[in-house]
Parts: C-alpha cells; sequence; structure tokens
C-alpha cells in the first residue's frame, strides 16, 4: 500500500485548482526570470556604450620618450627568441650579442635600433622581435592609444595587465584571436605578429 502522504498528495494533484495554483507559480517564475535577463542585458548593453562613448577605458600604460630617457644599468628584453633579442630600449640584436644586464650590445654593427625588418606598412611582421623593435619607436605613441581607445572590452583583461611601453609592445605583438580566422589559420600566415591598429586581411576562403 502506498503511504498516506503519497495517497492526498495525488488526490491534490487531481484538483484542478492546485493544477491551477502549480500553473500560475510557474508562469510568474518564468515572467519574473524574463523580464530579470531582458534587464540584465539592457544594463550590460548601457555600460559597453558609456564605455565607448563617454568614458575611455583608463588605461595604465606609460609611453617613455625615447631610449635616451631610459638609460640604465639593466634592461627587460623579450627572452624567448633562439636567434634574436629586443631590449626594452628598442634594439634588437642577435642572442650571442645580449649582455650579462639584458641589454643589447649597442656596439656591435648587426645590431639595430627601432628595426621594422619583415614588417609591413600595416604593423605586421613575420618576425616577433622585429614586430616588438617597430612598436617600441617613439612615433608610434599615438597609434598604440588610439588603439586602447579603441580595443574591444574582451582584451580588457589583457592589456590592462600592462604598465608601460615595453609590455604593452611584448603583448601587442603575440599572436592572437586577431591574428588568426576560422580559429586555426593564420590570417596572414607569414606576417603574424602585428602591433598595428587592425588585425591582418582576412584570406579568401
Amino acid at each position: 500500500m502506498l503511504p498516506c502522504g503519497a495517497v492526498l498528495w495525488r488526490r491534490l494533484l487531481r484538483k484542478r485548482w492546485v493544477l491551477g495554483i502549480v500553473l500560475g507559480l510557474s508562469l510568474v517564475y518564468f515572467i519574473t526570470s524574463t523580464f530579470k535577463q531582458e534587464e540584465r542585458m539592457v544594463r550590460d548593453r548601457n555600460l559597453l556604450q558609456v564605455q565607448e562613448h563617454e568614458q575611455p577605458i583608463l588605461w595604465k600604460v606609460k609611453f617613455s620618450s625615447g631610449n635616451s630617457s631610459q638609460l640604465s644599468n639593466q634592461c627587460r628584453n623579450s627572452v624567448q627568441g633562439k636567434l634574436l633579442i629586443t631590449d626594452e630600449l628598442g634594439y634588437i640584436c642577435e642572442r650571442k650579442d645580449l649582455q650579462v644586464n639584458g641589454c643589447c650590445n649597442g656596439n656591435v654593427a648587426s645590431t639595430k635600433l627601432y628595426s621594422c625588418d619583415s614588417c609591413l606598412p600595416n604593423g605586421c611582421c613575420s618576425i616577433y622581435e622585429y614586430c616588438v623593435s617597430c612598436c617600441l619607436q617613439p612615433s608610434k605613441q599615438h597609434l598604440l592609444e588610439r588603439f586602447l581607445n579603441r580595443a574591444a572590452v574582451a582584451f580588457q583583461n589583457l592589456f590592462m595587465a600592462v604598465e608601460d611601453h615595453f609590455e604593452l609592445c611584448l603583448a601587442k605583438c603575440r599572436t592572437s584571436s586577431q591574428s588568426v580566422q576560422h580559429e586555426n589559420t593564420y590570417r596572414d600566415p607569414i606576417a603574424k605578429y602585428c602591433y598595428g591598429e587592425y588585425p591582418p586581411e582576412l584570406l579568401p576562403v
């Protein structure tokens, strides 16, 4: 035999007024949830519009006036290159010409300052270290500031973390979703490191 509670519950569910209450409560819950979701979407949309049109994101990137003002005993550098290294002063050199303080040896003929070799006019380069060196040119400051002011909200977490021109160029030149199409193909398989405002042109499908 079924317990008394189960029997009473089944009898209650057979009554129309109980079903009406259950249906009504379900309807109220559905309508309330829909309105709350709509309110969140409107609030998020308004927030994005305010950020884009009224209150540009306050980036904390510090730009220097050029490498002459950064003379110091130590340099940060791009670290990862097997053959080439770019230091924070804008010099690019062969790894063997990197000094113990992290700076490129400027007295070596092959060391270059603010070199854009391998870079196209659109700001995309085939070699990462040249992308960083070219990006560090003082003349690129306005271009980078324009990019930051137009950067999508999706990039905030990446670019809000950088603190100066060098860190911005390191981050900007790395390949990202801007460099690929269809998630697995480079837009430009040769010049895939970009410091420019816009990603490379999409390749024809």
